[in-house]
Parts: C-alpha cells; sequence; structure tokens
C-alpha cells in the first residue's frame, strides 16, 4: 500500500488520528492505574497488619518482614478508636519526600503526581494515607519505595500504546477495504472511462453511464459523461466541416479556372462597339474579379498553410494610404452615401511586421467597414489610427456603420460562422486574426454598437526567442 495513494493516506491519517486519540486517554488512565496499584498496596497493608493483630500483636521479626516485603510497604501504620498504631515497620532507607491523601478526590493532582512520577526515574521513600476496606479503622498509612509503581505505570503505558497501535492498524485496514469498495474502485471505473474514451473517442460504447451510489462520484460520472458527448458531437462536427471543406476546395479549384477564363472573356467586352455592353462590362468584370478571389481565399484556407510572415521595420503610413486608395477605388456608394476615410498616423511611426500580410489585414476590415456603410446607404468615416508604447504597436479601425449583429460578434473569427455581411463566408478575419497571430500579435474587437465598431491591432515590438 502507497502512501502515496487515496487508500494510503487515508490509513495514515486514520492511524495518526487514532494514536493522537490514545494520546489524550493514556494521562487519565495511567493515572486510574496509579491510584489502583496504591489502593492494592494499602489493602496488602491492612491485611499484613490484620495478621498481627489477630496473634495479640506478636509475631516474629521475620515473619513481620516477609509480610512486609508481600505487602509492597515498608511501614503500616493503623489508626483505629482515635489511637495511631504502628502495626509494621522496618527500617527506611531515606527520609520520605512526599506524602499522598488518596481520600483527596483531585483528578488534577492526581494527573500532575502521576506525569512527575513517569518524569522522574529516581527511587523514592513515599507516605500514602487512605481509608480502611471493611471499616477496619479510621485510616491507615503506609511507606513505600515509587521504583515498583514507576515500572507498573511505565509497563501498562506501554501495553496501552501497544494496544491502541494494534487497533489503529486494524481500523485503518478496515477503512482501508471500505475505500476501496465504496471511494476508490467508483473512481478507478471513471478513470477506465476516461482511458478507454482517449484511445477511442469516435466509439460510444466507451462513454459512460452513471451509475455510483455516492453522490459525489455520481455527479463527476455524470460530468464526464456530458462533456463526453459534447467532445464525440464536436468531433464528428469537425470531421463532417473537413470532409465539407476538401469537397469545396475541389469546387473551388475548378471554378477559379473557370471564372479565370470568364474574366479573361469579359476583359474584352470592353472594346465592344454597343456602349451598353463597354459600361456593363467593368461591372461584369469586377462581379468575376471578386469570386476568383473568393475562389483563391476558399483555397488558401483550406491549405492553412499561411506563409511565415517575413519581419521587416517599414513605415506605416505609405501602407495605409494604399489600403486607403484601393478602397476608395473599389467603392460603389449610392448618390449622396459617400464614404469618407481618415488617418492618424505619425508621419515618422515605422513597425516591424510582414508588409503585405499586414495589408491583407487591413484592407479586409477596411472593406468590411466600407461595405458594412454602403449596405445602410447613408454616408459614412473609417477610420484608420495608429502609435506605439513601450512594448507594441497598435493600430485602430473604427468605422460609423450599424455594428455587427450578435451572431456575428459571438463567431467573429470562426471561419464560414463568422460572415459580417449577408452572403459572406467569414474567412477574412479568421484569415487576418492567424495572419496577427503568426506575428506574436492580437486582434480583437473593441466595441460595435448603433455608433459604428471598432478592431484593434496589437503587434509586439519584442520578438520572441523559441
Amino acid at each position: 500500500m502507497s502512501f502515496n495513494s487515496i487508500t494510503g493516506r487515508f490509513a495514515l491519517l486514520t492511524i495518526v488520528f487514532v494514536l493522537l486519540a490514545e494520546i489524550f486517554i493514556l494521562v487519565p488512565s495511567v493515572t486510574n492505574f496509579r491510584r489502583d496499584y496504591l489502593e492494592t498496596r494499602l489493602e496488602r497493608a491492612q491485611i499484613a497488619s490484620l495478621a498481627l493483630l489477630a496473634t495479640d500483636e506478636s509475631i516474629a521479626a521475620d515473619l513481620e518482614s516477609e509480610l512486609l516485603e508481600n505487602a509492597g510497604v515498608y511501614n503500616v501504620v493503623l489508626r483505629r478508636d482515635d489511637i495511631r498504631q504502628l502495626v509494621l515497620s522496618s527500617p527506611l532507607p531515606e527520609p520520605i519526600s512526599a506524602t499522598y491523601d488518596l481520600r483527596d478526590r483531585n483528578f488534577s493532582a492526581s494527573a500532575r503526581d502521576t506525569l512527575h512520577r513517569l518524569l522522574n526515574p529516581r527511587p523514592q521513600t513515599i507516605r500514602v494515607i487512605g481509608e480502611p476496606v471493611r471499616d477496619a479503622g479510621q485510616l491507615i498509612e503506609i511507606t513505600m519505595n515509587t521504583a515498583p509503581m514507576r515500572n507498573a505505570m511505565v509497563e501498562f503505558a506501554v501495553r496501552l500504546l501497544a494496544v491502541s497501535a494494534a487497533f489503529s492498524v486494524l481500523t485503518a485496514l478496515l477503512l482501508n477495504l471500505a475505500a476501496q469498495r465504496l471511494i476508490v474502485g467508483p473512481i478507478r471505473r471513471v478513470i477506465g472511462h476516461m482511458t478507454a474514451y482517449a484511445a477511442s473517442p469516435d466509439d460510444s460504447r466507451t462513454i459512460i453511464t452513471p451509475s455510483a451510489s455516492m453522490g459525489e462520484v455520481r455527479a463527476a460520472e455524470s460530468a464526464l459523461a456530458a462533456m463526453q458527448h459534447t467532445v464525440t458531437a464536436s468531433l464528428k462536427q469537425r470531421e463532417r466541416l473537413a470532409q465539407l471543406g476538401q469537397a469545396v476546395a475541389k469546387i473551388s479549384h475548378d471554378l477559379r479556372n473557370i471564372l479565370t477564363t470568364g474574366q479573361i472573356l469579359a476583359d474584352r467586352l470592353e472594346e465592344s462597339a454597343d456602349p451598353a455592353v463597354r459600361r456593363t462590362a467593368p461591372k461584369l468584370v469586377g462581379s468575376i474579379s471578386r469570386a476568383v478571389t473568393l475562389c483563391e481565399t476558399t483555397l488558401a484556407f483550406g491549405k492553412a498553410e499561411e506563409p511565415q510572415p517575413s519581419l521587416t521595420l517599414f513605415h506605416l503610413r505609405p501602407l495605409v494610404a494604399e489600403v486607403v486608395e484601393a478602397e476608395e477605388l473599389a467603392a460603389e456608394p449610392a448618390p449622396g452615401a459617400e464614404v469618407d476615410f481618415v488617418t492618424d498616423i505619425p508621419a515618422g511611426l515605422r513597425i516591424r511586421a510582414d508588409r503585405d500580410q499586414l495589408y491583407r489585414v487591413l484592407a479586409n476590415l477596411a472593406r468590411n467597414a466600407r461595405q458594412a456603410i454602403e449596405a445602410t446607404r447613408k454616408p459614412g468615416t473609417i477610420e484608420i489610427a495608429a502609435g506605439e508604447d513601450e512594448s507594441a504597436w497598435w493600430l485602430r479601425v473604427g468605422d460609423s456603420g450599424p455594428g455587427l449583429p450578435q451572431k456575428a460578434r459571438d463567431n467573429l473569427f470562426q471561419p464560414f460562422t463568422g460572415g459580417i455581411r449577408k452572403g459572406g463566408t467569414g474567412l477574412g478575419l479568421a484569415i487576418a486574426a492567424d495572419l496577427i497571430r503568426g506575428h506574436g500579435g492580437g486582434l480583437e474587437l473593441i466595441r460595435s454598437d448603433e455608433t459604428g465598431s471598432e478592431f484593434r491591432i496589437t503587434l509586439p515590438r519584442v520578438i520572441a526567442l523559441v
């Protein structure tokens, strides 16, 4: 039995607590034993004195010594009829060091005398006073050596501790058996189900069925079963999404090739002699271009192989100007619903990042903001600001649009579920978050309400060493 196990520690604590309890009762037990010992000596001395009185107080010296030795005392004094009479006597080896009156029932004083005697191994001569049995006199007193009494007290204490130790071990073993059956067994069952489930999470037979009679263990089994059901469902969903992603990637690959051909043909429509065709051609080219971009984005996300960022130190203001220029050219606002871009980038601000990847992130945020404002058919503003502190660079992209719906906020950076606009896939923000995480930074939504939305990009100044 190992003390690193539940049962081992349970048994150890049981032994310790039982021994502590026995220590608390040891002093009272030894105190009572000492009192009984002294009362026994008084009774033996009284019996010896009666033998002398039965012979008209005439007894041989050797017989007197034998009576005293059998009683374990030096002298016996008996008071009868208010007369104190030395009945049996022998020479004292040393002066009397203490007197104890057993007629005094003060337990605390007796306990104190008991501890004193146990801690004092030197033999001493003491006087003990008590009441004779069977009304054989008014009192009886004896003188005796403390050595035999102390030896008997020590022997009794050792026996008591030995019995306590045996009782503790037996109790610990019984409790250990009970703990094995009532506690450890159910816990091992839970562990076995966890191990089996970890080895084969798609096998429903490994899901535990709560059956423990103990409330706490049954609650643990119920929690484990709920978690296993959730994980199994999640794994099945992820497997279906993976299969769907592979199918979408294949479709996107073929569709991209078809759209690329259509894009080439659409470019030639701009040279048509029909004015209506020439006016329609740019919009058709733009639509096909966006479809091609969507296919390429889906393929890139499906591969899950975004390249590691190539970090360089560059000025941020020109990059932001490129993003703003591209979005202004792509803007298609309704009359009276223009989108204004406002930038607040310090002229000398330089940051360390992958320029192309950061462009993709800013372009995605700006495009989402522009499309959200255009959907309201009202004028709006997009603000791009940046700054730095001692530990990081930060960029802020805010807009005065309608804000994000609750569903979009709940699944903001989840692919295929966090789409902001109708018909969107949500890949843009998912890819943007992955790109910023690749820089060791973070992309988060600071606010989104009826006054607009605001995203914040944080890029660390210190390059982490792996």
